[in-house]
């Protein structure tokens, strides 16, 4: 009978090598194995081992801080990361953007798939996601650094299109967390916000011939969890550390309402302070549509959820998050993932399958920059290097695209982000535009709509003289065929504004 070994984090540590090809499980804060991670950076500091690790995450891991990957951004432990985000790990951006380490970005939904495609033994991901974005060979290839040369992306065709083709990988390590494990390594997830890509990821570990350590809260005997909560079955796990301190998201020691335990009343989620945050929020609150499919991103998106909480009105439709909460509130700031009340939560790599094959209807998304066309950039600028997430993956499917942004950067708003050119394309406006879909650029001045032949102004905020507070900040003159209609009133006020979703899809 196999059964793990249950070692403390700095043993489990102990067992990753030099050259090793690491996943590191988690979103934010939540399924990340933070007592093993903490333990990696202390041997690395104290021995110099191990080096020249690659290491391969689906997402923003990490705290904007020292938590999470961020305990392994140290030139020589890393020589190698293919993640989906890096916005919550300051150590590993500054490594990145200064040629230190070979780094990849991939987008959220894509990784997640290639793990399950690394599990049966398959080539890598075919798919349409990435075309005429960065991702794509003739633009990037998904490369964000001058040092990093090596193609892992493949324009093929097949089937009378154009496809992308991420490449497989060997894992030899798998980094997980769950909350509850019993004698033989079964793993449950009872007291996550999500189940992401476990499975996957100790699948693909462990049919590559590689060691899957699972950290959790506790463990129980064998006998004692029931066979449909097991996410994990122990037949994957080899190594259980027990780390009863583990928080479930970096800023909550433990909420039932993210686990889907209890649910709490929508009253309790603190509403947006006034400001341009809650007048951009507003403004997206009102595309929505009763009976919408939505998904919310990470930035300045979070605060749709919060005003559709606030006015009441989201049970109207379905709001989502890619880490997989269907239905509930999405939670904000370092609770990024969770979501109070979901009436489900399903695996990861699913929900993108859902995005992908076109489920959503609408999406609302941050952006860093805009240009003439409707690209969007959120990737990298200004010297910075975030990565896209899910973005690539949401944008590039949901029928309508809403996204959100102050009008100009910087504390006194001197960086312009409607600009000339974007300096890395994450959303291809013409491609969007060639295939009809609604797009929106909200910001607290103006609202913008995508057309075939550009960017067009439809709105101002009342008081907004349109040559003066527009386009002497812009790198670009924007479409204006007919004189621009004023932004709702109620957006600006401190009282909530009544809306009420209408039938029906699309933006207005």
């Amino acid at each position: 009978m196999r059964t793990p070994r249950v070692l403390d984090a700095d043993a489990a540590a102990g067992l990753i090598q030099s050259g090793h090809t690491v996943i590191v499980e988690g979103s934010s804060g939540f399924g990340v194995a933070e007592a093993v991670l903490a333990a990696l950076e202390r041997r690395f500091e104290a021995s110099g081992e191990p080096r020249d690790l690659t290491v391969v995450h689906t997402t923003g891991v990490g705290d904007r801080a020292a938590r999470g990957i961020n305990h392994l951004a140290h030139e020589g432990l890393l020589r190698r990361v293919i993640g989906g985000n890096w916005g919550l790990m300051p150590s590993l951006i500054k490594l990145i953007a200064d040629d230190r380490v070979e780094a990849y970005n991939f987008p959220q939904g894509v990784l997640c798939q290639l793990y399950r495609e690394i599990a049966a033994g398959k080539p890598g991901v075919i798919s349409h996601v990435g075309l005429e974005t960065y991702m794509d060979p003739r633009q990037d290839g998904g490369r964000m650094n001058a040092r990093t040369q090596e193609a892992l992306v493949e324009l093929v065709q097949l089937a009378g299109r154009e496809w992308l083709f991420y490449k497989a990988f060997k894992p030899d390590v798998a980094l997980l967390r769950g909350t509850t494990a019993d004698a033989r390594g079964n793993i449950t997830l009872e007291h996550e916000c999500a189940l992401l890509e476990h499975l996957s990821v100790a699948q693909a570990a462990y049919n590559a011939g590689g060691l899957v350590i699972a950290q959790v809260e506790r463990m129980v005997a064998h006998g004692r969890l029931h066979a449909q909560h097991v996410k994990v079955p122990g037949i994957l796990v080899d190594v259980v550390v027990v780390e009863p301190e583990a928080w479930q998201t970096w800023m909550v020691r433990y909420s039932p309402a993210f686990s889907g335990e209890r649910r709490v009343p929508l009253a309790d989620v603190p509403p947006l302070p006034m400001g341009e945050r809650k007048v951009i929020a507003r403004r997206a609150a009102m595309t929505l549509r009763a009976g919408m499919v939505i998904n919310l991103g990470v930035g300045m998106a979070e605060g749709v959820a919060r005003v559709a909480a606030e006015e009441g009105i989201s049970d109207a439709f379905t709001l989502t998050i890619e880490a997989g909460a269907i239905g509930g509130v999405p939670a904000s700031e370092l609770n990024f993932g969770a979501a109070y009340n979901p009436d489900a939560i399903v695996d990861q790599p699913y929900q993108f399958d859902f995005y992908d094959g076109g489920g959503l209807d609408m999406a609302c998304v941050s952006f860093a920059q805009v240009d003439a066309r409707g690209h969007v950039n959120v990737t990298r600028f200004a010297g910075r290097v975030e990565g896209s997430g899910g973005f690539i993956d949401i944008t590039q499917n949901a029928k309508a695209v809403c996204f959100l942004g102050t009008f100009t950067g910087g504390k006194d708003g001197s960086i312009r982000k409607f600009v000339e050119r974007v300096e890395q394309i994450s959303f291809n406006g013409a491609a969007a535009a060639a295939r009809g879909a609604p797009v929106l650029y909200i910001t607290e001045r103006a609202v913008f709509a995508l057309t075939p032949q550009g960017l067009e102004l439809r709105e101002v905020a009342p008081g907004v003289d349109i040559e003066r507070d527009l386009l002497g900040h812009m790198g670009f003159a924007p479409l204006i065929p007919t004189p621009p209609k004023p932004m709702d009133a109620r957006i600006f006020r401190e009282a909530r504004m009544g809306i009420a979703p209408v039938p029906g899809l699309g933006t207005s």
